[in-house]
């Protein structure tokens, strides 16, 4: 047989089309962060000391958790750094799924930029199922040339900037994505390549210009009436809250078996012996409580206290909206691999053996946090939002209470969006490809440091998606989105199960 020419080689490759890497879950953040070192990486003395570099990372994030999210409640998976070795090269990854919290994205991104202020050789690449979800953020001013399909692993944060990796000087046109290891290549051999510019990074870090004191704006503290034994299992950690809200707020009629019947003995969390606590929500959860009607179940039924005063019934109501968010997530058998019930079905036999005491209503009383947050930030009406999309045009800017809604992050994420969108209506320039609003000269806009980080043109151009115009609008006034699509294969299996139930009641 003879060898193949350079004509077949050249086909081949031109054919050729690797196995795609398979996309991230909808709601999920992922960061890979490296330790770049300018000597001979691929040594294994280097590599030995790359790993205990990274487990210095490691420790100093544990650190960072402690003294910024003490208190936080995750959505759905909490920020967790793994050491895995890929490609023949050691790394920290993490995967976190946030549900719809945004913001459990962006405190992510917070503590990894923290990081990277603390660690001058370390790199950090994040992306969600939007890809390089930062170059979205900054879409408005990223150069033209930088498209989202050769993005990849050309976006890094590091010393809490974020540098961008351009093209050679005579390429204008990028053919591919970046390997890590290609990139790694360019950051030590060819550091004019980073480009840093200000103006990108503004755009790209906007979320978090309120940080880290708007971490605890991202919590909903209310007192609701749930049983005693509950309040003890919350009291002991609080985070159970969200595996409880995401189990009430998915709620189908096979987890809602357990409540349908007059009978209580069945129940984990009797509606007796009833107690008002303090507890703590994410405030995606709480508003998906608080949006949500229930249908009072039997056996809660001549349990609630009157409708007025109406603050008792208000804090009842929830009270039972989240014990049955709690009953269901530990009856129904889709939930029993999850660690949170796995954990809450230990500390009820400790408590049924008598390990564990319940709390007194003195205990309760004397040193029970007692706080009930504001809920102004949940109220938006069509005048305020009507004031609010006005911007600048509108209401005088020194009355703050002028067609306020929300909280002022909304706000001004709100008149962001809002300039975004009307900038790219005046474009003259605007054509089927978008709106380009910059010139395509190179820009003054990018710095030059001592790291010898070069400053090249930003070429500006921006296009409008409907779809992610009305999720971010979503995301912005701290509103639940749609429950994902993607366990379609869980839902038809569950479908049988109520089908199969059907046949046998017939």
């Amino acid at each position: 047989m003879a060898p193949p020419t350079d004509e077949d080689i050249e086909w081949f490759r031109s054919t050729f089309r690797p196995i795609p890497k398979a996309q991230l879950p909808d709601d999920c953040i992922e960061y890979s962060l490296y330790c770049v070192s300018t000597s001979n990486v691929d040594s294994t003395e280097d590599a030995d000391l790359i790993r205990n570099r990274l487990t210095e990372v490691q420790k100093a994030a544990a650190e960072l958790v402690r003294a910024f999210l003490k208190d936080y409640i995750w959505q759905r998976d909490i920020f967790m750094l793994e050491m895995i070795r890929e490609d023949g090269l050691n790394l920290l990854r993490g995967r976190t799924e946030y549900g719809d919290s945004i913001e459990d994205e962006w405190v992510i991104v917070y503590i990894l930029r923290e990081l990277t202020r603390q660690f001058d050789d370390l790199w950090v690449k994040v992306s969600d199922s939007d890809g390089e979800f930062l170059l979205v953020e900054a879409a408005p001013t990223l150069p033209s040339w930088l498209e989202p399909d050769i993005a990849n692993h050309r976006v890094w944060i590091h010393k809490g900037r974020l540098l961008i990796i351009k093209p050679e000087k005579d390429k204008r046109s990028i053919p591919k994505p970046l390997t890590f290891r290609e990139a790694r290549k360019i950051i030590v051999g060819d550091p004019r390549r980073l480009m840093h510019s200000p103006t990108i990074e503004a755009e790209a870090f906007y979320r978090l210009r309120n940080y880290p004191t708007q971490i605890a704006d991202n919590l909903h503290t209310s007192p609701i009436t749930i049983p005693r034994k509950l309040a003890y299992i919350l009291h002991i950690k609080p985070a159970y809250i969200s595996p409880a809200v995401d189990a009430f707020y998915i709620r189908d009629p096979i987890s809602l078996r357990p409540l349908k019947s007059k009978d209580t003995s069945a129940l984990i969390f009797k509606p007796e012996d009833l107690v008002t606590v303090s507890v703590r929500f994410t405030r995606v959860g709480y508003a998906q409580l608080k949006s949500q009607d229930f249908e009072l179940p039997p056996a809660w039924k001549g349990k609630l206290p009157p409708e007025t005063p109406k603050s008792n019934y208000a804090r009842a109501e929830m009270g039972v909206k989240v014990t049955s968010g709690f009953e269901m997530l530990l009856s129904d058998p889709q939930n029993q691999d999850k660690v949170a019930a796995r954990e809450i079905k230990l500390i009820l036999e400790d408590i049924e053996s008598g390990d564990d005491k319940l709390p007194t209503n003195d205990e309760i009383e004397s040193t029970w946090e007692k706080r009930e947050d504001d809920e102004k930030w949940l109220d938006i009406n069509f005048e305020d939002l009507e004031q609010e999309l006005k911007g600048r045009h509108g209401a005088d800017k020194s009355d703050k209470s002028a067609g306020a809604f929300g909280d002022q992050a909304a706000q001004e994420n709100l008149q962001r969006i809002v300039e975004r969108f009307e900038q790219f209506l005046n474009d003259d320039r605007a054509g089927l490809d978008g709106a380009d609003l910059i010139d395509e000269t190179d820009s003054d806009d990018c710095d030059v440091d001592t790291d010898d980080i070069s400053s090249d043109g930003e070429d500006k151009e921006v296009s409008f998606d409907e779809d992610e115009f009305s999720k971010m609008m979503q995301e912005i006034m701290g509103l639940p989105t749609k429950p994902e699509g993607n366990a379609r294969p869980k839902r038809m299996k569950r479908f049988e199960e109520l089908n199969s139930d059907a046949l046998l009641s017939g």
